[in-house]
């Protein structure tokens, strides 16, 4: 005889809630490396190199454009790219996302509202920032404000998360490299241009002045051709004119020296142009007996054409004095 006991079913096994795998700090680190850091490097090679170039010129637009495609794309990417697609170009390669309390994904106003309380983890003297690594829910001050968590999550297909990290890595490289190149190759190097300009102007431009203005009786045809040599086609005409006045007015000798002399700033500066200030001294006759003494200042307009320096306007500021010789 066989007897069989009642055996009662056994109640289901209620299943046990996981909780969600936290992310790890340095996970969260490399996240914000990608989705911050990244760009405001860029940012900020943009803004110095953005100082070197003159204000509201094309070169200041391209990198006022350039910065705010930059902050636009970082503001795209942080804020918009979690909730359509639930991760961040950082946090995709991390495979970590920002969760609410209760778990579910966070929305756009709130992820613009958790980078804003950021501040309070950076100006806490960065304590924010370092608090996950003893927060039991590995929180900064900024989770801890607004409910949210960081957790691991199943990330995009790493293939295509890699290629796509690594052109925006390539591409912030080539725009800061861009820009710095750009930087040296318009604004410096025009400086230095400038600079080279002005150098040689206080080096050249009293010897010319020096030439223009000079002329012995006994080579006159000769030192006016090397004069008119010396200016520009437009201000040749009328120094043609003053050379043939001085002819009918009676040869004499005229000569100058330059004894103070100072190239003046200019509102654009350009390396093939410039002007100076010179006050001058000379002597006029050729009788050693006769002869008398003069002194004037002008302001003398430059330009560089075919690699020299000529003359392109002359403005008396003070006309010549003379005085005789011994008094």
């Amino acid at each position: 005889m066989t007897t069989v006991l009642d055996t009662t079913p056994a109640a289901p096994v209620a299943e046990e809630k996981t909780a969600p795998h936290l992310a790890s700090w340095g996970a969260r680190a490399g996240a914000i490396a990608l989705d911050v850091l990244v760009p405001l490097v860029v940012l900020a090679t943009l803004t110095v190199v953005g100082w070197t170039a003159p204000l509201r010129g094309w070169l200041w637009w391209v990198f006022v454009v350039s910065g705010a495609l930059v902050f636009l794309a970082a503001a795209v990417n942080r804020w918009l790219l979690p909730a359509a697609r639930g991760w961040t170009l950082g946090r995709a390669a991390f495979a970590i996302a920002v969760r609410a309390k209760d778990g579910t994904p966070v929305g756009a106003p709130r992820l613009v509202l958790r980078d804003l309380v950021h501040l309070v983890d950076t100006a806490a003297l960065f304590l924010g920032w370092l608090w996950p690594l003893w927060d039991r829910q590995r929180r900064t001050f900024a989770d801890l404000l607004l409910r949210t968590t960081v957790v691991r999550v199943q990330p995009p297909p790493r293939r295509t998360t890699r290629r796509f990290v690594g052109g925006v890595l390539i591409a912030a490289a080539l725009v800061s490299a861009a820009a710095v190149s750009l930087s040296y190759a318009v604004v410096y190097r025009h400086e230095r241009a400038v600079d080279n300009a002005r150098a040689e102007l206080a080096e050249q431009g009293p010897r010319i002045v020096e030439q223009l203005l000079s002329y012995h009786k006994d080579t006159l045809q000769q030192d006016f051709s090397h004069a008119q040599s010396l200016t520009t086609d437009s201000y040749r005409e009328q120094l043609i004119a003053q050379q043939q006045a001085i002819s009918q007015a009676g040869v004499t000798s005229n000569e100058y020296w330059a004894v103070v002399s100072a190239v003046l700033p200019m509102p654009e500066p350009t390396p093939t142009s410039g002007s100076m200030l010179l006050a001058l001294q000379g002597q006029r006759g050729a009788d050693p007996k006769d002869l008398k003494f003069i002194t004037a200042t002008v302001r003398v307009d430059f330009e560089k054409v075919d690699g020299h320096w000529r003359v392109a306007n002359l403005t008396v500021l003070k006309k010549p004095q003379m005085g005789v010789a011994g008094q």
